[in-house]
Formats: C-alpha cells, structure tokens, sequence
C-alpha cells in the first residue's frame, strides 16, 4: 500500500494529500519498477522535484538577477534561467532540503506570488524535513518555475511619451 512521502520507520508519518511513497521495499507486482533508483532502501531517497508557476509584476530580466542572487545567496544552484519576449521567466535550480525555508522566503521576498500548489507544496517540503531534518536535510530538492511576468500599471499621470 502507500503512505506519506514522509514516512520513516519509528517516527509518525507526515500527512499529505498530494505525495506518496510506496512502503514496501519492492513493488507488488514484478512488472512494476520504481521511477527512482534506490542507493539504500534503509533510507528514504524520494527526490523532491517540484513544478510551481507563479506570477509577478517585475520586469523579466530584472526578476532573472534577482531570484538568482537570492537563490545562490541561500546555498542554492541555478541550473538555467531565462526570460522569453512574452514575459515568461523559467527557472530551474536545486539546494538541500535544510535550506527550503530560506529558498521559500527569498521566492516571496523577491515579488513572485506562487500559485496554490505550489506553497502547498513548499510547506509540504519545509514541514518534512523540519520533522526529519537528521534523515534528510542533506537530500536535494529541485524546483522546476515558470513565473508569469505583467508589467505594473503607471503610477501618476506621467507616462512615456505623454507631455507633463
């Protein structure tokens, strides 16, 4: 059967809705294989990989500098980044898991809003490895963003190309 991805044998699982991990060590079924290579079955090696879209009113490349700034500032690792003429900023990058609460507050800090799943999925993440910070904080935690860019309204009457 399943259970929660945080469960460690001896410690009370962690709940959740959106995230499971096979308890047993070896499927049901033989045909079955799981999508990750267990280095020790001992240990609970589910990778997080997150996918998280968000929004934001900062310029594009603006926001390209700052995320990764803030990312690399918390240990982090910006795999590739990006910003398309739409105003779509891609960002892939990983950190350990024992920094996912400052990765988290740079995220925010920095001006993106992060939709429903994604700080569902966040605090998911941060209350795991708080509950298990001795078992996993040294794991690697990747986040796959893409951050939908809208230009901020003017402020004043004062507009580009308009006379005072």
């Amino acid at each position: 059967m399943f259970s929660t991805v945080c469960f460690n044998p001896g410690q009370p699982a962690f709940d959740s809705c959106t995230a499971i991990k096979a308890l047993s060590r070896m499927p049901d079924n033989p045909g079955v294989r799981f999508n990750v290579l267990a280095r020790d079955w001992g240990k609970s090696i589910e990778p997080w990989a997150l996918e998280m879209k968000a929004v934001s009113e900062v310029e594009p490349s603006r926001l390209v500098g700052i995320l990764t700034g803030a990312i690399l500032g918390c240990g982090g690792w910006v795999l590739s980044r990006g910003a398309s003429d739409t105003g779509i900023v891609n960002m892939l990058f990983e950190f350990e898991r024992q920094a996912c609460v400052d990765i988290y507050t740079v995220l925010i800090a920095a001006g993106i809003e992060l939709s429903q799943s994604g700080h569902l999925r966040f605090t998911e993440l941060c209350q795991c490895t708080r509950n298990q910070k001795r078992d996993c904080g040294a794991e690697i935690a990747s986040v796959d963003l893409e951050i939908q860019t809208f230009a901020a309204e003017p402020r004043g009457r004062h507009q580009a190309g308009q006379p005072a």
